[in-house]
């Protein structure tokens, strides 16, 4: 077969499975791009290329035994390098964490390497997951996808470009105030953020453990459900983790309506910051939901700040509570703006810590109450701009009020929606004038993963902005042709 990497998730999950290829194919395909791509888009810490092929040689060889472990069954994947693999070292995008080996796997490594999944390595971070550029004073910036002069968004910055590039089939990242959606929305790719819980963070390094979620960046809704249904679930070793039942995968259907959907979306007033590029983008997805059957509805859409500011409170405080000793002992590690954000929590009093959790409660509730009232998904941006260039939004070699007004901007959506734990997908919905992809996020009531799969699904069995590949992708497959 030709242009594998071409091929969503699921193509390739059936190509396996019908023995159109293999494991072991598919492997050396991604490893080739790999090599010819990554010093562009710099989007790998470690590539484990020895281990994955051993990996590929044992599922092609447990197939042809007659066993399938799933779908996900001889996929190449890789993860933000913040997920524990016994005998291997996570960086966290750090130079503190560079010479930690783990004892013992994180549970989503675990989880996928039972459903048969390949793993090619770790992939590029914000260090401590703490931007949502992708810039790395450390390991450099990574690069978008679609023009390698423009952030890859953060912090899962590696995971949101090797799936965009085609180089990978879907990655894990992990997301505290945006950081699945935004390198989702910044590469043309779907990033669910799942409920509060619904994912197990045993052996993931930290941000802010309150507020860290861990989900999948893949091509396709149902690519991204495959990844999810392998990792969701409760986790005797991470007792945040919520007692739900097992996820099951919905029914995908090429002819999904949505009649009987209510579809949320705020005022103008709450959208006013939004570029009309985004919003243009914004009000044709709408369009593309009510042709499918979904009734759109005015929400009361609450002031965001707040939200946001109780978020930085929490985010800022739990950093700074883990990361004391290393501020007092090794406070040149860090990248400066790295530390100042960190260092910012030790000002911050235990009474206005405890404020923010309490708001947190009283904040979810009047969501749930007011503004999810009588809707059954609401629409908001993820990215409420064109995708910003790499040297406008590098906070520790510029300044200036608007450089912080950008990378702050950049969350404005997302980072309250962490705040509330609630589910939330990013969706493509179109291209910028000069080419970057835009998205959207659909949010939903606790646990309702399933209901964001399905009408994200039936969004893209009516667009097809998510099949197309960015230019580095196709150069590359010509030059593999010739």
């Amino acid at each position: 077969m030709n242009n594998l990497h071409l091929l969503d998730l699921s193509q390739a999950s059936a190509a396996i499975a019908e023995g159109r290829v293999t494991s072991v194919a598919l492997t050396e395909n991604a490893l080739r791009r790999i090599e010819a791509l990554n010093g562009t888009l710099n989007c790998f810490i470690r590539v484990d290329a020895a281990e994955a092929l051993e990996t590929a040689h044992e599922r092609d060889r447990e197939l042809a035994a007659g066993h399938s472990r799933g779908p996900l069954h001889g996929i190449p994947l890789a993860h933000k390098d913040m997920f524990d693999r016994a005998g291997h070292v996570s960086t966290g995008g750090t130079k503190i964490l560079r010479d930690r080996v783990a004892e013992e796997t994180s549970t989503v490594l675990e989880r996928l390497d039972a459903a048969g999944a390949v793993d090619l390595g770790g992939l590029h971070m914000s260090e401590f997951a703490a931007g949502p550029t992708g810039h790395n004073v450390h390991y450099g910036a990574c690069r978008n996808a679609y023009d390698q002069d423009r952030v890859s968004g953060g912090s899962s910055s590696g995971s949101g470009t090797a799936v965009g590039a085609r180089l990978v089939y879907g990655a894990l990242g992990s997301d505290t105030g945006g950081s699945i959606r935004l390198p989702a929305a910044a590469n043309g790719l779907v990033g669910l953020k799942a409920t509060y819980g619904r994912v197990s963070r045993h052996g993931a390094v930290a941000r802010s453990w309150s507020l860290d979620h861990i989900g999948p960046l893949a091509r396709t809704v149902r690519d991204a459900a495959l990844i999810f249904q392998a990792v969701a679930g409760p986790d005797p070793r991470d007792p945040t983790t919520a007692h739900q039942p097992p996820f099951t995968l919905p029914e995908f259907r090429a002819d999904q309506d949505l009649k009987g959907l209510r579809v949320g979306v705020p005022g103008d007033e709450a959208l006013a910051s939004v570029h009309p590029e985004v919003r243009a983008a914004l009000e044709e997805s709408l369009r593309v939901l009510e042709r499918l059957g979904a009734t759109i509805k005015r929400t009361r859409h609450p002031d965001l700040k707040p939200l946001y500011s109780a978020a930085e409170t929490i985010i800022k405080s739990e950093a700074a509570a883990m990361h004391r000793q290393w501020l007092a002992s090794r406070p040149q590690d860090y990248a400066s703006n790295v530390r100042v954000r960190i260092e910012a929590g030790l000002a911050i009093t235990a009474t206005q810590y405890i404020d923010a959790l309490r708001l947190r409660t009283h904040f979810t509730r009047d969501f749930l109450h007011n503004t999810m009232d009588g809707i059954d998904v609401l629409h908001l941006p993820t990215i409420p701009f064109p995708v910003p260039r790499i040297e406008d939004t590098d906070v520790e070699a510029a300044t200036g009020e608007r450089v912080l007004e950008v990378v702050s901007g950049m969350t404005q959506f997302t980072r309250p929606i962490s705040l509330l734990g609630l589910p939330s997908l990013n969706l493509p919905c179109g291209f910028s004038s000069d080419g970057l992809p835009m998205g959207f996020q659909l949010i939903g009531r606790p646990f309702a993963e399933a209901r964001l799969f399905v009408v994200g699904h039936a969004y893209q069995t009516a667009t097809d902005f998510h099949r197309q590949a960015p230019a580095v992708a196709e150069r590359t497959s010509r030059a593999t042709a010739e």
